[in-house]
């Protein structure tokens, strides 16, 4: 990713003043570097996201089950409609941040303290955007967001037992309501070969999606408190360390998935599953994604012909003696579409609840 010192043909070890280079220019090289950390940010996006739309409200279709209809030779089959589908709608929020600083502190600004501050701006959105993903994937009911133009929304999380009828599972012909809001029934310490979490939240995916010769491409994020318990199941294939030369007979986790968060560990040989390290999935949760189905999140930006643009932007400067202020705005908002792609569980004998500051 661009830097501030790239962006001004600089090196990062050269003490020069903002002043000596000029508003204009500076403004120029912000606007680059965030343009490519927005760039950066979408492409990680992919693993949980199908599409960006302004769109407020969609609805979501798949298609429906059951068999064709007995027929004589002179007969005509009845009309079919397939009606597999749900409505969801979307949220757009404005997140910011703002500099500030008065024009002695602006006159002795280096490169090194405007980078400092750029990049504390796009830590602070990445860990927004990171928030809003997976509280709209640990959602457990509904919610509603007011719009100011269009009213009072609902946002819909992952599949939660209401009264949405799904397309038939695999191996039946029925819609069905679905829940992809699970409970473990066990706590970590008591995971094993007997108590897989991987196989149950693998099964609720392949029922919908199917099950390729060859396993599955699905990924679980787990925190850290479940690695060791994780590691020691006996259908666990490691992934190579880059420092250890493995023996001749060892199995190891070959094909790993491109962009997925956190640090991949390994693969589960029986399930199918990637088990990804992500140390922002809440103690005791778990969160599968099918890498190969459309993805479970719907982004709502802002129509192209408002100007407002998408990303993080610099937005406004402000100068009022003896203060300057710059701001820094990225409208987005995140709600399911395909409620089946994703299952959330807690690892535990409680019933499912939102993690704590979801």
């Amino acid at each position: 990713m661009t830097t501030i010192y790239g962006a001004l043909g600089l090196a990062d070890s050269e003490r020069v003043m903002l002043s000596s280079i000029g508003q204009r220019v500076v403004f120029d090289a912000v606007q680059q570097v965030l343009g490519d950390h927005n760039a950066d940010l979408q492409a990680a996006l992919n693993v949980f996201v199908q599409e960006t739309t302004s769109d407020y409200k969609i609805r979501y279709k798949l298609p429906g089950g059951g068999r064709l209809q007995r027929m004589a030779s002179t007969s005509r089959p009845g009309a079919v409609k397939a009606y597999g589908g749900w409505d969801v709608a979307l949220p757009l929020e404005e997140f910011g941040a703002g500099l500030a600083n008065n024009r002695v502190a602006y006159a002795y600004m280096t490169t090194q303290e405007l980078a400092r501050h750029v990049e504390t701006i796009m830590a602070q959105d990445r860990n927004t955007v990171r928030y809003e993903i997976l509280r709209a994937l640990f959602r457990m009911t509904a919610a509603t967001f007011v719009d100011q133009l269009w009213g009072s929304l609902t946002i819909e999380g992952l599949a939660n037992g209401d009264s949405v009828v799904y397309p038939p599972v695999i191996g039946s012909e029925t819609e069905a309501v679905d829940t992809h809001q699970l409970s473990s029934g066990y706590a970590v310490s008591a995971i094993s070969d007997t108590n897989n979490p991987y196989a149950t939240v693998a099964d609720e995916l392949e029922e919908h999606f199917g099950t390729p010769s060859g396993g599955s491409n699905i990924v679980a994020f787990i925190p850290a408190a479940t690695v060791a318990k994780t590691r020691a199941l006996t259908d666990f294939v490691a992934v190579a360390d880059m420092g250890i030369q493995p023996g001749a007979d060892t199995a190891l986790a070959v094909g790993l998935p491109a962009n997925v968060p956190g640090r991949i560990i390994g693969r589960m040989d029986s399930s199918g599953v990637w088990v990804s390290e992500w140390r922002f999935i809440p103690a005791t949760y778990l969160l599968a994604i099918h890498l190969d189905a459309p993805k479970p999140l719907l982004q709502r930006i802002d129509p192209a012909d408002t100007g407002l643009g998408s990303g993080l932007s610099l937005v406004a400067t402000d100068e009022e003696f003896p203060f300057t202020e710059s701001f820094y705005s990225h409208r987005f908002g995140f709600g399911c579409g395909n409620r089946l792609n994703g299952v959330v569980m807690i690892v535990s004998a409680a019933a499912y609840s939102v993690p704590t500051g979801y």
